[in-house]
């Protein structure tokens, strides 16, 4: 797997602790949580930054926040109980769906 993919996966893993984070620090009222999400969202950004040097920045983004949505909304059902309706299982679905087409079809994403 090249370099910028571990870059950009990791972005995704620590965005998505930071949001998971944000949700638990009750509006910056907790602590820890709230240092949490500073330094999750810290360490997401360099790894942008870094994945920026081989990836469009349209590009990049879009796998970013598609992915970073995905995986907060199955955490927000598994550990928040938060529903999903059907609309938002079909643009769920399209988004990962976008994120398909880029990854298998697009030559503006390095392989």
């Amino acid at each position: 797997m090249p370099l910028h993919y571990i870059y950009l996966f990791l972005a995704i893993v620590f965005e998505t602790i930071g949001t998971s984070a944000l949700h638990a620090s009750a509006q910056f009222t907790k602590l820890w949580p709230s240092v949490v999400v500073v330094i999750a969202y810290a360490v997401s950004f360099y790894l942008l930054a870094l994945t920026l040097k081989y990836m469009p920045v349209g590009i990049m983004y879009a796998l970013w926040s598609g992915i970073g949505i995905v995986c907060i909304a199955a955490i927000g059902w598994l550990y928040f109980g938060q529903r999903l309706d059907l609309a938002a299982v079909v643009g769920i679905s399209l988004i990962l769906a976008g994120i398909l087409v880029i990854n298998i079809f697009s030559s503006t994403a390095t392989h």
